[in-house]
């Protein structure tokens, strides 16, 4: 049985993921405040290529905040601009 698919990741654009993460970071009591960037990187040995530069970050909040980004990065590929 072949079971790349739980592997693969949705691609999506910059604009996509911007909206994916600011909606998970509201989500959460300790995240709501945080100001967010992201930026499209040379693919990685993970395989990714865009990362999160977080800014504003309430102390209580910083792991939460980087768990949410972490999931979002196992399961987006910024698509290749068109």
């Amino acid at each position: 049985m072949d079971f790349d698919f739980l592997n693969s990741k949705t691609a999506a654009s910059l604009d996509e993921i911007r909206v994916r993460v600011a909606h998970a970071l509201a989500r959460h009591p300790l995240c709501r405040s945080v100001r967010f960037d992201i930026v499209s990187v040379p693919r990685t040995r993970r395989g990714g290529n865009w990362t999160v530069t977080l800014q504003s970050v309430e102390p209580r909040g910083v792991w939460e905040a980087s768990e949410i980004v972490a999931d979002i990065q196992d399961a987006y590929d910024l698509a290749a601009a068109a």
